[in-house]
């Protein structure tokens, strides 16, 4: 399919280390920070911790698992299997991310949107609030937000049938908030817009063909935003992937929040793989090295065993993560 004239070309996305090390000591030196990441830590484990015991056991029966055939026989090929046995080891590995994945997104929603004082909408079908997950009221007006977990979720349909959410339902949500502005973010929560399919552009181009170019002050072609009036409402739409979302959230240093949250309630204290180890996947022996860290650096909130899960997460929402 040929590109759309007006898609804005996507800029790609560096993070440093030493980013990440000034905002740690940013927030080890700040007691708001550090009560919200200790708080999200808290958050995270229980809510965690009660969705790890509702996954498939090890002594779950096949029939629960329900995996391709084809896939079973292709991936046994590849490994060069002889026995079932090996082949079983690898099922439930592999159904237990393809479970989380699909509650992850949704849990980081509810846990993080209220730390940074936004309200977490229920999502019930066939509602003027069926397409939000998150808002905010402020002296600026409404901001809401529908969040998808990663950068290529979206496909046509979902992406005209958010452009329409946002045609018929802003007034409605202008009027329950008793304001007149409203700003609109669809929101991924890792990734970059390099690693987006661009489905969520189209978001925003949509609301341009379905209203006319003669409503907008600010036109989406070229850009990840747009701004127009509809029905006596200042509408803002803005594509945020990744860190762009979390900074809009939260600041700066809310992206590093989220992440030292994480690697504290899910990362288990304790020796570092060898400096001189070498992984499987021929980039993650530079994303996790820790041979540029400082000696004398030296934070409360995560040891330096830990630090390797900060840059291994950190990867995740930029295209290049450097020294």
């Amino acid at each position: 399919m040929a590109r759309h004239p007006g898609l804005p070309k996507a800029a790609s996305v560096s993070l440093s280390k030493q980013w990440l090390l000034e905002c740690l000591k940013q927030i080890d030196n700040s007691e708001a920070a550090r009560q919200r990441v200790l708080h999200l830590e808290s958050r995270f484990r229980a809510t965690i911790g009660a969705h790890v015991s509702a996954l498939p056991a090890a002594e779950s029966d096949f029939a629960k698992f329900k995996t391709s055939p084809f896939v079973l026989m292709i991936y046994s090929r590849r490994q060069g299997y002889s026995r079932i046995s090996q082949i079983e080891s690898d099922i439930l590995p592999a159904k237990l991310f393809s479970s989380m994945e699909t509650s992850a997104g949704r849990m980081l929603e509810q846990i993080v949107l209220p730390v940074w004082d936004w309200a977490v909408v229920p999502s019930e079908m066939h509602t003027p609030n069926s397409a939000l997950d998150g808002k905010k009221a402020d002296a600026t007006g409404l901001k809401v937000a529908t969040l998808k977990s990663g950068p290529a979720c979206l496909n046509d349909e979902m992406s005209e049938n958010f452009a329409d959410a946002v045609i018929n339902h802003v007034a409605t949500w202008a009027r329950d908030a008793g304001v007149t502005a409203v700003d609109f973010t669809y929101g991924v929560l890792y990734g970059t817009k390099k690693q987006s399919n661009k489905k969520d552009w189209h978001i925003i181009r949509n609301l341009a063909d379905k209203l006319g170019a003669e409503v907008f002050e600010i036109h989406s072609n070229g850009r990840w935003d747009c701004k127009f009036v509809h029905e006596g409402i200042t509408v803002t739409a803005t594509i945020r992937v990744g860190k762009e979302w979390w900074d809009f959230l939260g600041g700066d240093t809310c992206l590093v929040e989220v992440c030292t949250a994480l690697v504290r309630a899910c990362v288990t204290p304790g020796d570092a793989d060898h400096a001189d180890h070498r992984y499987v996947m021929a980039d993650l022996n530079d994303i996790v090295s820790t041979s540029g860290v400082p000696d004398g650096f030296n934070v409360a909130l995560l040891q330096r065993e830990q630090l390797p899960w900060l840059f291994f997460l950190a990867r995740h929402f930029c295209d290049s993560l450097k020294a």
